[in-house]
């Protein structure tokens, strides 16, 4: 668990650790995103994972296929939305 701002809503703090982790390679391309598994990581709620996710997706950095789940976009890099 990582420890969270006061001043900034944690969806954003979680964003900005999953877009590092894309940009250092720790979750490459097409790695699964559980949403399950954050939410035990970062001991937050259900819907604080989506918002994050939710904002990496419009950045293009990850997109999601329906009943699978999340996955890092193929370059690991900004791709368009894929909705």
């Amino acid at each position: 668990m990582i420890e969270f701002e006061p001043d900034r809503p944690r969806w954003q703090q979680i964003a900005d650790v999953l877009r590092a982790r894309i940009s250092s390679g720790e979750y490459p391309p097409k790695y699964l995103v559980s949403e399950v598994r954050l939410v035990q990581e970062f001991g937050v709620a259900r819907d604080t994972i989506r918002k994050a996710i939710r904002q990496l997706r419009e950045e293009g950095l990850i997109y999601t296929v329906p009943n699978l789940g999340s996955f890092v976009s193929p370059s690991g890099e900004p791709e368009p939305a894929k909705d």
